[in-house]
């Protein structure tokens, strides 16, 4: 599958670069930022993937979260695709920012008009992977994933839902039961349909509490000063009461004044890789 670049810096050591490329799955054009350290050079690398939050592009991470620094040490290489299709012309694609455009939630939907384009679950599981390999110094045998908010939701369902395809998962504030909460019963109700039992599939807490397969250790950071955690958007305690009854190990980390911005994010970006770097170059 052909890729154009569209920029590339140096930094740390390492290059961050930005491709465009035609997805089969999502029916149009997406971008994917990836940082190869400087190990990527002459050898294989681990690959991290983090999924963004509503609202963002490849770019929101790539400039706000300071990770190259940490992934150059580790020699990690990370991968950030854009958070939906982009123009595809569908009806309303554009009218609110917690859904269509900059919110495809990471699933595969059913429904008309959603269901040729909104497809960001295979998107992240399994063409987004195969590019990355096909085209990059990747390792396939270790991969690990992880997001903020949307994208933290995100990651815990790809993990959970693909016992041991990922290495590890870590997640900043994400949305840990969609289906209690208003973003999720939104996205879901346009993206699934009515039948709620079909939106179980894509919710982390449900998923955790039928979770068997290797063991997951699961590090999550939330922003006690969160507008989102105390609209009651997140729901974590609903994840770690799940977690806590299976047995899944969930490291959960309240910090003292965070919000839900990529300060907070930037402030313990350092900890996530270092938490996945002991999973990827075991």
């Amino acid at each position: 599958m052909a890729l154009t670049q569209v920029s590339s810096n140096k930094c740390s050591d390492g290059d961050q670069k930005v491709f465009e490329h035609d997805s089969s799955e999502l029916k149009c054009k997406m971008k994917f930022a990836i940082y190869l350290p400087p190990k990527a050079e002459s050898s294989k690398c681990p690959v991290l993937y983090w999924l963004s939050g509503l609202t963002c592009t490849e770019q929101n991470f790539i400039t706000k979260a300071g990770s190259q620094q940490a992934a150059s040490e580790h020699g990690i290489i990370i991968v950030a695709p854009d958070t939906s299709p982009r123009g595809c012309n569908i009806e309303g694609e554009d009218e609110s920012w917690d859904f269509g455009t900059g919110a495809g939630f990471y699933v595969n939907a059913t429904q008309e008009p959603w269901k040729t384009n909104y497809r960001m679950y295979s998107y992240v599981t399994e063409e987004l992977p195969r590019l990355i390999n096909s085209n990059f110094p990747a390792d396939p045998e270790k991969m690990s994933i992880s997001g903020h908010s949307m994208g933290g939701h995100g990651a815990l369902i790809c993990a959970l839902k693909n016992p041991g395809k990922y290495k590890s998962v870590s997640a900043f504030a994400p949305i840990c039961n969609p289906i209690q909460c208003a973003w999720g019963q939104k996205a879901f109700s346009g993206y699934l349909g009515p039948d709620k039992s079909t939106w179980e599939s894509y919710d982390a807490t449900v998923l955790a509490e039928s979770y068997s397969g290797p063991e997951l250790d699961i590090l999550i950071d939330q922003g006690r000063d969160d507008q989102f955690l105390s609209a009651s958007q997140l729901l974590p305690d609903n994840l770690i009461a799940a977690c806590s009854k299976k047995k899944i190990p969930v490291v959960f980390r309240l910090q003292q004044g965070y919000d839900h911005s990529y300060y907070f994010i930037f402030s313990f970006i350092n900890d996530h890789i270092k938490h996945h770097a002991k999973y990827l170059n075991a």
